[in-house]
């Protein structure tokens, strides 16, 4: 069987690819030499802008089953009847570092889950914990800027890191999430996903419900101690990709159990903390866990970069039946996601095999034109203004969710106010629900890092967090840095 002819991007053949085209032998180059040049010029493009947050990431796609009915909860159509099956896309990934980071390091993940529906493509845009460090959007980008590289010396530092926490007492939960076993997973396989943010669900008949999501491994939860986690990461700083990867090709199908929690909307006025924060859990003896459905991972992307690096989710792409909350982070993110996709990708981003809806042949049907790499013509006769009277694609009318209803005046606000709505509760509880042995780990690893930070100031104001969340929590981490600084 002959071989395929090497070609330039134009699809002329190339003659030598061993050996630049020059002025004599041993001259110098010639600039006429077009495979040379744009063969150059190409590698010199390969890299995108990588992504500010959830740089380092893996992928896979698979299949979602819905296994329980909940259409008396919601009238999206991939959940409309047991046994149908929606393909998926998941991309997991690491939030802090850059995109040559290590997997086994001690930081949240990312859990964006792309459902493929027949109503267009619903992205569901999550963590492996169920909670985050900040409730408004506009310290998103402070927040970010502390957990980073430091500008002058290069590195993740302490100072930084525990100066924002420190103004920040919302984040002292996340924190001990964090802090805690679970904050460096084993493999992607063997962690939870959760949706994070409050959504919101509409049946058929008008009624809507608030809904938060739970991903539960059906792996079982595995994670790493600080020590198993450094040795991984020097010895194979791809330890997550490559478990994922070898998985899936020798057959292991990772999956997942979808669960809901569900608040009709007229509760949330009146429950006891705001169900909106993103910085807190709802009680599940208030909100039991309901069974949805399986969420199975069973093909690996053929190119990493193609379908895992550009692959865009943005929280904004709903079905109908479900739609948004008055969560104030997810509010923020409606906007930050697909405006960070448009400028990494461009704005025909969703003409890409990994992006565009399946559920409509040729790609979306809009009114949408041009910009950098458009390909959706559409053909002569198409027209690129609405309405017109040429058979072109037509509003149905039917909004994709129910209203939110909003009184009071413009603003900034502090969230509305509830009986329990302070920032440590949630925090203390959470510590109280450890085992013995995993409170230890967990002040031993805040202990490690804290007792790093130069200032005494927000070491304290620090340490008042957590006494506030358990007065034991507090004494164990004051004594444990203590110790560390004595030394």
């Amino acid at each position: 069987m002959s071989k395929r002819v090497l070609t330039t991007e134009s699809g002329a053949p190339v003659a030598d690819n061993q050996n630049s085209a020059t002025a004599g032998v041993g001259g110098p180059l010639l600039l006429q030499d077009q495979h040379l040049l744009e063969k150059l010029a190409r590698f010199n493009r390969e890299r995108i802008p990588e992504r500010v947050v959830h740089a380092r990431g893996s992928g896979a796609y698979g299949h979602f089953e819905v296994t329980d009915d909940v259409t008396g909860f919601t009238h999206a159509d991939f959940l409309g009847e047991v046994g149908r099956r929606t393909e998926v896309f998941l991309r997991f990934s690491t939030v802090a570092d850059s995109l040559g980071g290590a997997d086994a390091v001690r930081d949240p993940r990312g859990f964006a889950v792309k459902f493929y529906t027949r109503e267009g493509n619903y992205d569901l845009v999550g963590n492996n914990t169920p909670v985050f460090f900040i409730k408004d959007p506009i310290k998103f980008p402070d927040f970010i800027h502390s957990q980073k590289r430091d500008p002058f010396t290069g590195r993740q530092e302490p100072d930084n890191v525990w100066d924002f926490w420190a103004h920040a007492p919302e984040a002292t939960h996340q924190v001990t999430w964090l802090m805690g076993d679970r904050g460096i997973p084993a493999s992607y396989r063997h962690m939870n996903g959760y949706g994070s943010h409050t959504y919101q669900w509409t049946n058929a008949d008008g009624e809507a419900f608030f809904v938060k999501y739970h991903f539960k491994t059906d792996q079982g939860i595995r994670c790493l101690s600080a020590e198993q986690a450094a040795e991984l990461a020097g010895q194979d700083p791809t330890s997550h990709q490559t478990d994922l990867l070898q998985a899936i090709e020798r057959g292991v199908r990772p999956s997942w159990t979808l669960y809901i929690q569900l608040m009709p909307a007229a509760e949330a006025a009146d429950y006891r903390f705001n169900p909106f924060d993103l910085t807190k859990v709802w009680p599940h003896r208030d909100h039991p866990l309901r069974r949805v459905g399986r969420l199975v991972l069973d093909r690996n992307p053929d190119n990493v970069f193609a379908e895992v690096e550009q692959a865009a989710f943005s929280p904004n792409n709903f079905v109908p039946g479900i739609g948004p909350s008055p969560d104030k982070m997810l509010q923020g993110r409606l906007f930050a996601y697909a405006d960070a996709h448009r400028y990494r990708l461009g704005v025909n981003h969703t003409l890409l095999a990994v992006n565009a809806p399946k559920a409509v042949p040729g790609g979306a049907a809009n009114y949408g034109r041009d910009g950098y790499m458009a390909v959706n013509g559409q053909g002569r006769h198409a027209r690129n203004y609405e309405p017109n009277s040429y058979d072109g694609p037509v509003e149905t009318g039917r909004p994709l969710s129910a209203p939110l209803a909003v009184t009071g005046h413009t603003g900034t606000h502090e969230a509305p106010q509830h009986t329990k709505d302070d920032d440590f509760f949630q925090a203390g509880e959470l510590y109280r629900l450890m085992s013995a042995d995993e409170r230890s780990r967990l002040v031993a690893n805040i202990a490690g890092s804290l007792s790093q930070v130069s200032r005494n100031d927000v070491i304290e104001k620090n340490l008042a967090h957590f006494h506030a969340a358990d007065p034991e929590y507090g004494r164990r981490v004051e004594e444990a840095v203590r110790a560390l600084r004595e030394d």
